[in-house]
């Protein structure tokens, strides 16, 4: 069991890609500031900020829902990468390497909430 949120692989995940969407974004055009790249880099931090909610549920059903929530902006983060693809702005291959660790994340949080599932009874 874990004492704190922070020594979680999922959430260490979380936060790595976090902070791979704010350097991938760094060099984004100025004109993009207060939309596309306000857009993505707050998906990309609701992921850890949602599983450290959880671990502070005492809930099952209350840490569930957070670890959805989590995953639905793994699925917007999927989303806003694909759209820098499309528009050039984001190249294949920093699109990939991100998804990838989305995706595992995705797989890494349904554990996690078959876990408690099963765990409720």
């Amino acid at each position: 069991m874990y004492r704190d949120f922070r020594e979680m692989p999922v959430w260490q995940t979380a936060m790595q890609v976090a902070t791979e969407i704010y350097e991938l974004t760094e060099e984004l055009p100025r004109k993009e500031d207060f939309c596309y790249t306000t857009q993505i880099r707050k998906a990309a931090l609701s992921i850890p900020a949602n599983i450290a909610e959880a671990f502070g549920r005492e809930h099952s059903k209350d840490k569930i829902n957070f670890y959805y929530f989590a995953r639905g902006s793994i699925m917007e983060t999927i989303s806003h990468l694909e759209y820098g693809k499309r528009v050039n702005y984001l190249s294949e291959e920093s699109v990939r390497s991100i998804s990838n660790l989305l995706e595992t994340l995705a797989a890494d949080l349904n554990k996690l909430i078959k876990s408690l599932r099963s765990n409720k009874g």
